[in-house]
């Protein structure tokens, strides 16, 4: 009778303890559960937080560069007519309308997509946002107001549409009839058949002065 007792006793202590290993071991399991949980969500949150820093950084940039404070500087007239712009040309990606310092401009912050240029000719005004972009891939725009001589449109267009990387357009806001402007460049002309046109073409259609020589005419924005 005895030892039955003792035998029950055993096998009771036997079923106690190894229900404490399995709460143990189930303490465990959540702890380390728990410790996963936290890890992945802290991680999450510094994740979160670098990307809203990141973010503000950006809208905070393009916030400066739409007021235009990030080009600096002012034109030097060269002896051969060209104006050259000394000082800073940012060269920033923005969402907003920029103001620039002179127009039409020739080189600043600009819109993401570039106005195609591969010899396109425009018969509505620009938004600058996207021509200064074409400047910054080594393109050659002609800008002409109202006052230009329609033969001379004309024939500015015809050359225009033969050469790849450049652009023409319309811009009654500039202070001269007809005028040539490439990256950090501009000049004024008298005419189609003034021999500054041919010369500014061949020294700044894809010239020392592009940011980003080879990168593309094409695939940009038509209007």
């Amino acid at each position: 009778m005895g030892s039955a007792k003792k035998s029950s006793n055993q096998a009771r202590q036997a079923r106690i303890a190894e229900m404490r290993r399995a709460e143990e071991a189930r303490d465990r399991r959540n702890r380390i559960l728990t410790i996963a949980v936290s890890t992945v969500v802290v991680a999450g949150l510094v994740v979160g937080g670098v990307f809203l820093v990141r973010s503000q950084s950006d809208d905070s940039g393009d916030d400066t560069a739409s007021d235009g404070k990030s080009t600096s500087g002012k034109f030097v007239a060269g002896a051969d007519g060209v104006r050259t712009w000394k000082g800073t040309l940012s060269r920033n990606h923005v969402t907003k309308k920029v103001s620039y310092p002179v127009d039409p401009p020739v080189g600043g912050d600009h819109d993401q997509a570039w106005m195609n240029c591969n010899g396109d000719v425009y018969t509505e005004p620009l938004n600058n946002e996207n021509a200064v972009h074409s400047l910054e891939h080594g393109a050659v725009w002609v800008t002409y107001t109202d006052q230009a001589p329609k033969a001379d449109v004309e024939k500015l267009a015809a050359k225009v549409k033969k050469t790849p990387y450049s652009l023409m357009s319309p811009d009654d806001r500039q202070k001269d009839p007809i005028m040539l402007s490439a990256w950090g460049h501009q000049r004024t002309v008298t005419g189609a058949d003034d021999p500054n046109v041919d010369k500014f073409f061949e020294k700044f259609v894809q010239g020392e002065q592009t940011p980003e020589p080879g990168a593309a005419c094409t695939n940009g924005l038509s209007r």
